[in-house]
Parts: structure tokens; sequence; C-alpha cells
């Protein structure tokens, strides 16, 4: 029988189904209140989808507390024949979301599939962070996703492809439900008024019109008051029974009801075939289920409190006597530890919250955790440790706030010195100034007690990282020396790789290149003596970074493998995350920018909803990076011209890597205002990591600004930096300090000077096989000798410029695939400039030093216009800065 009052939407989900099988999928998320039809309709989609040989997965959402985490997708995967703790395992979430999608993608083949979750808005947050990661899939995909719920809040920011909210029937569609039952429209307009057109409520009384309990006298007036009006209509075995089913949950399995009624399964059977005819519960795929979650909670309501208490007792007794989920056990001890000492049920909530986050349900450790720290009676000494793991949790979940209280409670919890020092501990350096004051002083005061001298450690290393993010460089040294000093000394390994990951901060630079490495030795010998794969992870991270930094970048190519078997054994989003930024960092070196791109990308979605800051900022210095060689992405244009709130220490480093991207996006207005938004050069903040690369930031900067007071300091600072390659703590490669200390001696006119350097650039380029960087670096010297025109000096530079020619349309370096083409037109002899006559007159008042704002206000244009004029110039001279513009200006 088609749906009463659903016709609209049918027509719509059967277009969407349609499209889905095409290979455009969506999400569809149907909303409304209980016994709206949310559920009906979706079987009206499933029924629909079988009859075009589609495929349907059914996952529901437990009604109530207790179900495993990713509930509904291990029914999904279950219904697509595949193993749900094979798919749903592992130590990487992000992984685990591919996996799911991967699974998904299989199961859809060519034919379609259609995925149901029923009442999302019960499902527990990993579940939901699993539907949102589908989701962004779908319209590459030829499956339809439906998502139920009373309402959309439960989804957060999640973007919905399409919507629909179920409306009540109308009187004629009340009437048309009740046909089968009765013709008198007078009784439809009575029930219309009772029931307000809800669709559940109308088939109820249907039901009830039907089988002669209907008393137009008294009338029902809710669906909870018609169930139970029905129940004391079966058997006294089929009440008890379904009463039982009611407590065990909206799903139940009849093992459990039957342990829990201490009966066999095979007594239980004919009761359940009344419980069905009697229309309170049906069969599904998995089990049995209550027809709808309003006749759980009549069932649950027919009971006393005392009758609910005894048959908590009973279920919870059968799921251990079963040996079922901890959290369903948990669920049932919890409702009794309402009424009684709660020890039995924290001891359930607690190995439950410890499940979840082994199976890395992170969030829904966190909730079990919380409803553990209710029960009482709880001593201080027990629940500081449960604070110290939920804790953990919330930072594993990326809740850093939370973490935060956490640990802030478990220290004052704490009983012992041991308590307190682990619930500092909980707690790392985070660009969060708040979080960051938190853990300092947790830190402080925990090593101020007496504790041993494997904690003291562990808590000197912490307050070590923590400078470290504060920008105390001065306290870094003695912190991490102390540190390491004694955890050596103490032999303990835990101490002892916090201590090494803590003195690795204190030696930043090409100054402390020799100690990383010989930290990285020891952390990797550490590593393959305990097999711990952290350590290890470390150590080939920090091998890695030296490596770029000394560029010798086919050998920290040939790492990559090992860092990868690290992270594997690791697992975890943050593990994948270093592999990702280091081997984009490495890719983008060496001139595979699509791969550079790729996994930045990979690795950016890995750790953004772990921690935001770090991954944000990696990302796009990376892409800033590949914007001086392809040009300027759609995304970081975007990026360019918006406000960004970058952690305090990096505020420096962004203002200048920003003027850079904006010169490369052509807003060279702009790019003075980022610039000089970080202040006079004596007043710059660097983080210790980052100073030679947010050095050659603001030398390309005042290069293409025409900033030469400031060019003249830099190129001064870059001099102790020779023979260098300038990268950011394995994040983005800008070569050798050599090419940026040759590109601002051109622009300041040290053409002899200019020339030595960039020819050093190009060998040194080639050397680390950083190919990009050798055709950045011909380019600039064919330009440099070009404009210095001395004997032999075209011949020279048109030969490099074939060379940069030849790399540059092999590397696809789009930003400077046009300026070496003019270059080499005018190399080869055409025409001196080609600048119209209003070229010419901007080109002058460039070298006045005016912006293009100024230029628009002389001339009488709009500044756009003047915009374009100042390209069209860097264009057909093939120059790449103002500045080279005003020379040639000058000169001429």
């Amino acid at each position: 029988m088609a749906m009463v009052g659903r016709r609209g939407e049918v027509l719509a989900l059967r277009g969407w189904l349609d499209e889905a099988r095409a290979g455009r999928g969506r999400l569809v998320l149907c909303t409304g209140e209980a016994g709206i039809g949310k559920t009906r309709l979706a079987q009206e989609v499933a029924g629909l989808a079988l009859a075009q040989g589609a495929a349907v997965a059914w996952g529901r959402c437990a009604e109530t507390e207790g179900a495993p985490a990713y509930w509904p997708w291990r029914q999904v995967l279950r219904t697509l024949d595949l193993d749900a703790d094979q798919v749903l395992s592992g130590d990487d979430r992000f992984k685990l979301f591919e996996e799911v999608t991967d699974a998904v993608r299989r199961a859809a083949g060519d034919r379609g599939l259609v995925v149901i979750i029923d009442d999302i808005h019960r499902g527990d947050e990993p579940s939901v962070l699993v539907l949102r990661h589908l989701a962004q899939q779908l319209p590459d995909l030829p499956v339809l996703l439906l998502a139920t719920a009373r309402d959309s809040a439960e989804l957060g920011e999640l973007s919905i492809a399409e919507r629909l909210d179920l409306h009540t029937l109308d009187l004629a569609e009340v009437a048309e439900q009740l046909s089968p039952a009765t013709t008198d429209t007078g009784l439809a307009t009575t029930v219309y008024e009772i029931t307000g057109g809800n669709p559940l409520f109308v088939r109820e009384l249907a039901r009830a019109i039907a089988d002669g309990s209907w008393r137009p006298d008294r009338p029902p007036r809710s669906v909870l008051e018609i169930v139970a009006a029905r129940l004391n209509q079966v058997t006294d075995d089929c009440r008890r029974l379904v009463q039982a089913a009611a407590i065990v949950g909206r799903d139940f399995r009849l093992p459990v009801v039957a342990a829990t009624l201490q009966q066999s399964p095979d007594e239980c059977l004919p009761l359940l075939d009344e419980a069905i005819t009697r229309g309170f519960v049906e069969r599904v795929d998995t089990g049995f289920r209550f027809v709808h979650a309003l006749a759980r909670d009549a069932v649950e309501t027919s009971l006393s409190t005392t009758d609910r208490i005894a048959l908590h007792r009973a279920v919870a007794a059968a799921l251990e006597e079963l040996d079922e989920h901890p959290a369903a056990i948990a669920s049932h001890h919890a409702v009794l530890a309402q009424y009684s000492d709660g020890t039995t049920a924290r001891m359930w909530l607690l190995r439950a919250a410890e499940d979840a986050v082994r199976r890395l349900a992170y969030e829904e450790g966190v909730r079990l955790y919380r409803e553990a720290l209710t029960t009482r009676p709880l001593a201080e000494s027990e629940r500081c440790e449960i604070l110290i793991a939920l804790g953990k949790a919330a930072y594993l979940a990326g809740d850093l706030q939370a973490c935060c209280t956490a640990a802030g409670d478990a220290a004052a919890a704490a009983q012992t010195p041991e308590q307190a020092a682990e619930a500092a501990l909980v707690l790392e350096a985070v660009p969060d100034p708040a979080i960051n004051a938190t853990a300092s002083r947790l830190c402080e005061e925990a090593v101020a007690q007496s504790i041993d001298a494997g904690l003291r450690a562990r808590l000197l290393a912490l307050r070590s990282h923590l400078a470290f993010y504060d920008g105390e460089q001065g306290r870094l040294d003695a912190l991490s020396s102390e540190a390491l000093t004694l955890a050596r000394k103490c032999k303990d390994d835990r101490a002892l790789i916090d201590a090494l990951r803590a003195r690795q901060e204190a030696c930043p630079g090409p100054a402390g290149r020799t100690e990383r490495l010989e930290l990285a030795a020891e952390m990797l010998e550490l590593a393959k003596r305990t097999d711990n794969p952290r350590a290890e992870m470390w150590g080939e991270i920090w091998r890695i970074d030296a490596l770029i930094e000394s560029g010798r970048l086919s050998a920290a190519a040939e790492e990559l493998p090992r860092l990868r078997t690290a992270v594997d054994r690791l697992g975890g989003p943050v593990a994948a995350w270093h592999h990702d930024r280091i081997a984009a960092c490495v890719a983008q070196a060496r001139g595979r920018y699509a791969d550079a791109a790729a996994l930045a990308r990979r690795g950016f979605d890995r750790m953004r909803s772990v921690e935001p800051a770090p991954a944000t900022g990696a990302y796009f210095a990376l892409q800033i990076a590949l914007a001086g060689h392809v040009g300027v992405s759609e995304e970081m244009a975007t990026f360019a011209t918006q406000s960004f709130e970058p952690p305090p220490r990096f505020v420096t480093m962004a203002l200048l890597s920003r003027a850079h991207l904006l010169l490369c996006a052509n807003s060279p207005e702009r790019a003075e205002t980022s610039y000089r938004q970080a202040g006079p050069i004596d007043s710059w903040s660097l983080p210790a990591f980052f100073v030679l690369p947010g050095y050659v930031y603001a030398t390309l900067a005042c290069c293409g600004l025409g900033r030469y007071d400031d060019l003249v300091v830099l190129l001064d600072r870059l001099q102790e930096f020779r023979g260098e390659h300038a990268v950011g703590n394995g994040v983005a490669y800008m070569g050798p300090v050599e090419l940026a200390i040759g590109r601002a001696g051109a622009a300041l006119g040290r053409l002899d000077a200019a020339v030595n350097d960039l020819t050093t650039a190009v060998e040194q380029a080639s050397t680390a096989g950083a190919a990009g960087f050798v055709a950045e670096s011909q380019y600039h010297l064919a330009l440099t000798l070009f404009t210095r025109d001395r004997a032999g000096d075209r011949a020279q530079a048109r030969q490099v410029a074939l060379q940069s020619a030849q790399l540059i349309a092999s590397l696809g370096m789009t930003a400077y695939a046009e300026r070496i083409d003019v270059l080499l037109g005018r190399l080869n002899g055409d025409t001196e400039h080609g600048l119209s006559v209003r070229e010419l007159e901007v080109a002058g008042l460039v070298a006045e030093g005016l912006t293009n704002r100024q230029i628009a206000a002389r001339l009488v244009i709009s500044e756009r216009t003047a915009q374009n004029h100042v390209q069209h110039i860097l264009t057909k001279l093939g120059f790449a800065t103002r500045s080279q513009i005003a020379a040639w200006s000058t000169r001429r």
C-alpha cells in the first residue's frame, strides 16, 4: 500500500536514487517528530532500490544506552556481508573512516547502493563522524545515503545536500489512512483532532477501531496510552516477555531476553509470535525490534519502579553470562546505581570506556568516563585516575579544552605526588596559550614535589616543550639538558623518549643539525631496543628533517619508507600526518608538485580535527611554497584575502609568508599591508626552527615590494646561512640560501654578486636534486646576466635560459612559463620592450616608488587598471618584481 501523504517525498527520493545509481550520490536527511513516518519512508525507498536491482544496507541506532561504538555502521557492514570487526579496527581513525568508505564503494559496485542510518540522533558521536566523512565522498559514488533524525542539530556543521522535513497529515490524508478500518468521515475528524495528524498515532487508532477496542467516549490521548491498553490484552507470559525486551532495548536478541526470563529460547518463541501479532515487535535482520521507539517507551512506562529495577538487574546478569559488550552491561548497572551502591556500575563503565578508546571511539570513551565520575561512593584517588583517563581520551578526540579541564581537575584530586605528576602529563604543548598556561602551572607544581627521577625527567621535558611554544628559547637549553641527563641516569626509557624530544627542540636550525642527528641516532637505537614505534617515528623524522635541511633530498626520500613503517606500526592520525607533511615537503622540494599537493591535503584532512592549528599551518606553508613555482591555487587565493589568526608564536611568520603569497597572487598592495603588519625587522618574533625560512619569505617580499632598506638588512642576516638550504622543520622547502641572496642582490643592483650567488644556487639545487629550484635559479641567473649585459652575458644568459625553459616545461612550473618565454624572446632579438606609451608612463611611476593606488590617483584611472598595467609590464619585460621594473626604467 502506498504511503499516505508522502507522494512528493517519494518522488524526490526516487529521483535521487536514479542519480545515485548513475554515479552522483548524495546524503539525504529526513527529519520530523516521533511517529511522523521517517522509518516508513526509508522502508519505501529501500523497496524501490531493491526493485531496481540496487543493494540496501540498514544501520539502526540504539534507542537506549549501551550499544557498542559505531553500532549502526557495524549493522551496515554485516548487511553487506563484511567483517565489521576487521573494517572497524586499527590504530588510525582516519584510516578507519576510509575503510568504511571503501567498503561502501565496493559494495555499491555498478548496481548502486542505498545506505539507511535510522535515528541518527541516537547515534554515538563516532558514528556521526563516519557519516560526515562518507557524506564528503558521495558525489563520486553510486550511493544514496539516507539518515533519519528527530532534528538535524546532532549532525553539527555537516552540509546536507538534500533535506526532507516531514509534515503531519491533513484531514483528507487522515481519512485515507483510516479507510481500511472505517469510512465514517465524522470519525476521521475526531481522529484528526486527537492525533494532530501524526501518522503513527493515526495508525494505532486505526488498529484500535479495527479490533473493536476503540471507545469514542474515552479516546486515548497518546500513542503511549494506546500501547499500554493493548498490553493489557495479551497473555501474562507475553506481557512479561515484552516488558523484559523493553528493558533490553528497542532492538533485542532472543537469547538475551530468554536468559533474562531464565527460560530457553524455544519457550519464548510462541510468546514472541504473540507480541508480533499484537503489533508490539517485528523481525529484523539483527533479531527483533519494537515497531517504534514510542511502543518500547510505552511498555517500559507500564512497569513499576520495583519491577523495572528487577528487570535491569536480570538483564545485566544475562548480558554478563552471555559475555556481551561491556557498554551494554554498564548501561543497566548505571540505572541500578541510581538506587544503590555505584561501585559495580563504575567498574563496567570504566571497562566500556577503555574498550571504546581501544576501538578509536574516543568521544564515546569520554562520555563513559564522565558517567563513571557520577557514581557513588567515589574516593578522591580513584576520581583522579578516572579524570586522567578522561583527559587522555579527550585529547585523542581533539577536544583540547576538555583535556585541559580534566587534567586540572585530576591535579586537584591527586592524593600523591605521583598522581599530580601523571595529571600534569595528560597535557601536551599546543599552540593555544591558555592551555599551555595551565600545563605549565600543573607541571611546575608537580616538579616541586618529591617524585621519582623518571617522572621528574618527563615533567622537565614537558616544561621544555612548553617553553618552546611560548618562545622562551633561553630556557630550552637548561630544561632539556637537565631532563636528558636525568633520563639517561635513571634508565627510564619512557622518560628518555620525552627528554630526547625536548632536547631536539632546543637545537634549531643549521647550527643544531649535528646534535639533532646524534639525538636521532640515540632515539632510533632506543626504538630498536624497546621495539617502540613512537620512538622510531621521531628518530626517523629528525633524521629526514636534517637531510632536507642539508640539501640531501634523495637520501631523505630513501628514508621515507622507514618512516612509513614506523607510522603504520604506531597508528593514529597524528603519526600519519607527520609522514604526510614530510613526504609532501620532499616531493615539493624535488619538483613533484601534484604528489606534494595530494600528500599535503591528505595530511591536513587527517589532522585538522585533532590539532587544527599545526595542521593548518603546515598545510598552508606547503601551499605557499608551491605557489612560487606552480602559481596560486583557488584555495590559496581565497586564503590570501581572508583574515587568519595564527598561534601567537607564528604571527610574524604568517604575515611574512602571506606577503609573499599575495605577491604571487599579484596583490602588491595587500602584500605591502601584510608585510607592514609584521613590524620593524628588529621586532620580529620567529620560532627557532623558522628563522631562516622567515628571512627568505621576507627577502622575496621585499624584492617584490621594493623595500630596499629592509632588503639590505635581510641580505646581511642571510650571510651566516650561506651554503645552507631554507626549510622549516620538515614543512616547506625554499631552496638554497644563495638563491634568496642572489635575488636580493639583483633587486639591489648588485649584479656581479648576484650572478655569482645565483650560479652557486644553480649548482647547489642541482646537487640537492631540487629540480624546480634549479629552474628558478637558472631563470633569475639568465635575467640578471641579461640585465648586466656585459660582453658574453647575453650568450650565457641564452644558454642558461634554454636550460631553465626545458625544466620549467617538464615540471609544469606554470608560475615561470610565461616569464621564461618572454625572456627567451628578448634574448632572441625581439623588440626591446614592447610597452605601450601608457605602460612606459606607469613604469616611470613605479620607479618613483608609487603604489598601484598612487599610480591610479596620478593618472586618474582605477586601481585595478593600474594593477593590470603593472602586471603587463612584468610579463612583457620578463620581470618578477616591481623593483626590477624600477631599475629598468631608471636605466632607460
